[in-house]
C-alpha cells in the first residue's frame, strides 16, 4: 500500500531498505515515509538477499569511506571479516581499490579469500600484530581488538576504526583527533537514499555479494537470534515471511 500523495513508489513496487530507528522489521508489515531509505529491489535479487543488505553494508561503507577515507592503494585489515559488517567490508574495500587482509578463525578463512581478500589471518592461531604488516586502517567490526593492541601495526596516520565502541573508545577518539598522528574515529551509520543507491548499483553490477549463513522463517525468530548469539554465523542470518 501507498499514500495518496507518494510519487516515488506505486503500489506493487518491490522494494528494499530499512524502517530506521523504529525497529519493527520481524513483523510481516511495516510503515516508512516516502523520503525515508527505501529503493526499488533490483528483479535479479532473492527477498533474502534484499533483506541482508542495508545494516551490515551500510556500516561498513560508513566506516571504510567517510571515517576511514579510504583510497586506492590504502592497506587495510578487517577484524572479523566473515561477519556481516566484515564480509561488505571486505568487498567495499576491495571496490575502493585496497590492499586487504582479513582476520577471522579457521573455517572462514576460504569464504573470507573468495570475497577478494588479498591476505587472511586465523586469530585462533596467529595474533596479526606479530606479522610486522603495518596498515593505513584497522577496521574492528566485533569489538575484539583495541587501538592500544593494534597500535603499533598502524601506518604513522593510521586509523582504527572501532564499530562497537563504550567510552574507552569515545575517549580515545577525542584524545587522538587532539593529538594527531595515528587516530582512532568512529560514529553511527546514517540512512539515506543516496547510499542505498549506490550499494544497489555495486550489486547489480556484481561487484557486491551478501552473504547468508542461513534463512529462519518469521515464527522461528527467537532460534534465528539464539544461532546469532553464539557468535560463529557467516555474514547474515535471515528472517524469511511468507508470501501471499
Amino acid at each position: 500500500m501507498v499514500g495518496k500523495d507518494v510519487k516515488r513508489f506505486k503500489a506493487g513496487d518491490q522494494v528494499f531498505g530499512t524502517p530506521g530507528m523504529t525497529f519493527g522489521a520481524h513483523a510481516e508489515y511495516t510503515c516508512v515515509p516516502e523520503d525515508g531509505a527505501l529503493v526499488i529491489k533490483p528483479a535479479s535479487m532473492t527477498w533474502e538477499e534484499a533483506a541482508a543488505i542495508f545494516l551490515g553494508a551500510s556500516t561498513a561503507l560508513f566506516y571504510l569511506r567517510d571515517k576511514g577515507r579510504i583510497q586506492a592503494g590504502h592497506k587495510i585489515l578487517i577484524y572479523g571479516a566473515s561477519g556481516a559488517i566484515g564480509t561488505y567490508a571486505v568487498q567495499l574495500a576491495k571496490y575502493f581499490g585496497a590492499e586487504v587482509t582479513g582476520v577471522c578463525s579457521t573455517t572462514n578463512l576460504i569464504m573470507v579469500k573468495s570475497l577478494g581478500a588479498d591476505a587472511v589471518i586465523d586469530y585462533t592461531k596467529d595474533d596479526y600484530t606479530k606479522s610486522g604488516e603495518t596498515y593505513d586502517l584497522i577496521l574492528d567490526t566485533v569489538g575484539k581488538t583495541s587501538f592500544s593492541h593494534c597500535r603499533k601495526s598502524l601506518k604513522p596516520n593510521g586509523i582504527f576504526l572501532p564499530v562497537v565502541m563504550d567510552l574507552t573508545e569515545l575517549v580515545q577518539i577525542v584524545w587522538t583527533a587532539i593529538a594527531g598522528g595515528k587516530r582512532v574515529k568512529g560514529g553511527v551509520a546514517g540512512e539515506n537514499v543516496e547510499d542505498l543507491e549506490f550499494l544497489k548499483e555495486l550489486i547489480e553490477a556484481g561487484k557486491l555479494n551478501p552473504v547468508i549463513d542461513r534463512c529462519y522463517p518469521l515464527e522461528q525468530t527467537a532460534e534465528a537470534f539464539r544461532y546469532v548469539e553464539k557468535g560463529h554465523k557467516k555474514g547474515n542470518v535471515v528472517i524469511t515471511v511468507k508470501q501471499n
